[in-house]
């Protein structure tokens, strides 16, 4: 099986494309993840798409900002975000879906816009485990899981921990559920009290990456296990206010790219087996 790592576009904004793709592949990931808000003009989607087809790098869009709280608003503005990405090819899509406050009917009539369009395009859609969206917690998306079999997610549990205030340790049956039914790897580290820790390099943090390192092992077994082809996984460690500040000057406390390029480089070398 092939594991492929992409870089996120999220904190890079201000370089260049061009800029940005060079130092994309100079790092040696396989591709890029990149947030499209819903203004996006379609011919820049597919010019992107084509540049970085061009380059030998894959292109992951991902939807993130259907915010309304105004269920047929929320539901149309949805819609429409797929009808921006509807004449390019990627593999799959990233998609933050659904409001925690959305009845599971309501929410699983959103899901059901990504399967239309997966219908429609041949292209997977899969749903990230994320605060704020339909799989805000653990024990919520396996309601989601049970009810829907097609149901395929990305699997961030930085954000599961931080609901949870806890590593998961009494939800094995739901995470296992979970795990058995992602298809890509966010791999930030959360904690406890937060989604995203300072630096996992650092000795503190050591706790918090085991139990990361565990659960995406075991999405890799079991990728392996099926023989699957491929694994995407993207670091995904974020800018302010995911990264923590320092007071007054506002200066990072860590480095967001080395964080991403370590951790691409320690999972590339635990898997390489």
């Amino acid at each position: 099986m092939q594991i492929r790592f992409l870089c996120p576009r999220w904190g890079s904004e201000a370089l260049s494309w061009n800029s940005f793709i060079q130092k994309v592949k100079g790092a040696g990931y396989d591709g890029i993840e990149c947030g499209l808000p819903a203004g996006t003009s379609r011919v820049w989607i597919e010019d992107v798409f084509e540049e970085c087809a061009s380059q030998g790098l894959m292109f992951i869009p991902q939807h993130w900002d259907t915010y309304e709280s105004n269920f047929q608003q929320h539901r149309k503005t949805y819609a429409h975000w797929f009808s921006l990405v509807e004449t390019i090819r990627p593999a799959f899509i990233n998609s933050q879906t659904g409001k925690d406050f959305f009845t599971q009917q309501q929410n699983a009539e959103i899901i059901g816009i990504a399967d239309e369009f997966t219908k429609r395009t041949g292209v997977p859609v899969y749903h990230e485990t994320h605060r704020n969206k339909f799989s805000f917690a653990c024990h919520v998306t396996r309601q989601y899981l049970d009810a829907m079999p097609s149901l395929k997610i990305t699997l961030d549990a930085s954000h599961w921990v931080n609901v949870a205030e806890s590593f998961l340790e009494d939800q094995a049956d739901n995470m296992n559920a979970a795990i058995q039914r992602t298809a890509h790897i966010h791999a930030r580290v959360g904690h406890t009290q937060g989604s995203q820790v300072t630096d996992p390099r650092q000795p503190e943090w050591e706790q918090a990456l085991w139990h990361h390192l565990q659960w995406w092992d075991a999405v890799v077994r079991r990728k392996r296990a099926l023989k699957a082809p491929t694994l995407t996984i993207t670091p995904e460690f974020g800018p302010a206010p995911y990264m923590v500040q320092m007071p007054g000057t506002r200066e990072p406390i860590a480095d967001q790219w080395g964080i991403n390029e370590s951790m691409m480089n320690l999972l590339r070398e635990r898997y390489r087996k």
